[in-house]
């Protein structure tokens, strides 16, 4: 039980970090693209480590145990892939468009740091052809638009955000030491996330407080999908000892290697490549690699 509210507390303080990336876009005096670049690479670079050579590893350890070694190893592939097809689902949920994973110009954020900076002409924006859009620069439109983009975009990231809290307490549940790395790079991924779904709700509402709430807001969706996950799999998978079967966490640790693989390659990298200069991104993959696999050694 000790290691369910650890799981629950890691899961809070990954979702809350939206809550910090919507700050920085507030009160920041310029957002410094270099260190989001090098902390969404490295994010991606524990996931991606993490995913490959632990957790597919326990899933394919549990699903062996359970049917043998065949089936294991085609149960667990198939698990693998199912969670890249669930969170690719998803993910599709979210219009190219509007993705909140997109970066933002300074011309865009200023208004959100000085209520006295002068909106960005978004007609210009809109009538300049994508191809010839400045580095992130975005096509806002029509108030309407902006109205239903900020409010989709926080359901839509709300909804994103919930396969990342199953993986986040699924791991920690398993192992607190583990939970912790995941939780830190889930975090880091929030953080610019956090910054960029700040923009359209702002520009949706004019109201800095409400795109701060709804910005905060999305991130909770992450503890609230592993409290809501946790007590299904219990019902479902529990029985009278109250305890998840191996074989049931076997499949669901084949998933969340899954969904992260997925979250790592389609939105980390990405963002991170879009944020930063030359070869930052690549140097904060590294750098994540890396940490992970002298934290799973010195604990062994």
């Amino acid at each position: 039980m000790e290691n369910v509210w650890i799981a629950f507390g890691l899961t809070i303080f990954a979702g809350l970090a939206t809550g910090i990336g919507s700050a920085i876009a507030f009160l920041a005096k310029r957002s410094n693209y270099r260190f989001l670049s090098i902390s969404t690479g490295f994010s991606a670079g524990v996931m991606l480590y993490v995913s490959f050579v632990e957790i597919f590893v326990k899933g394919t350890d549990a699903l062996v145990e359970a049917y043998g070694n065949y089936w294991g190893h085609w149960i667990n592939a198939g698990s693998f892939f199912s969670g890249i097809l669930l969170i690719a689902l998803i993910d599709n949920l979210i219009p190219s468009a509007d993705n909140p994973h997109e970066t933002h110009t300074e011309e865009e954020l200023a208004p959100l740091k000085n209520s006295g900076a002068p909106l960005p002409d978004f007609e210009s924006i809109h009538d300049t052809p994508k191809k010839d859009l400045e580095f992130g620069g975005h096509d806002h439109g029509s108030q309407r638009k902006l109205m239903r983009m900020g409010l989709f975009t926080a359901l839509a990231i709300g909804i994103h955000n919930f396969p990342e809290g199953l993986a986040t307490f699924l791991a920690a549940l398993q192992d607190p030491t583990l939970g912790v790395a995941i939780a830190i790079a889930v975090a880091l991924h929030n953080i610019p996330e956090g910054v960029c779904v700040s923009v359209p709700i702002f520009y949706a509402t004019g109201d800095r407080k409400k795109a701060f709430f709804y910005s905060f807001l999305s991130g909770v969706a992450e503890p609230i999908g592993a409290g809501l996950a946790y007590i299904g799999l219990l019902f479902f998978f529990g029985g009278d000892s109250g305890v998840i079967p191996p074989q049931v966490m076997g499949i669901l640790f084949g998933g969340v290697a899954g969904i992260m693989v997925y979250i790592s390659l389609d939105e980390l990298l990405p963002t991170s490549r879009a944020y930063g200069k030359g070869h930052d991104s690549l140097f904060g993959l590294i750098a994540g690699m890396l940490v992970m696999a002298l934290s799973l050694l010195l604990m062994r």
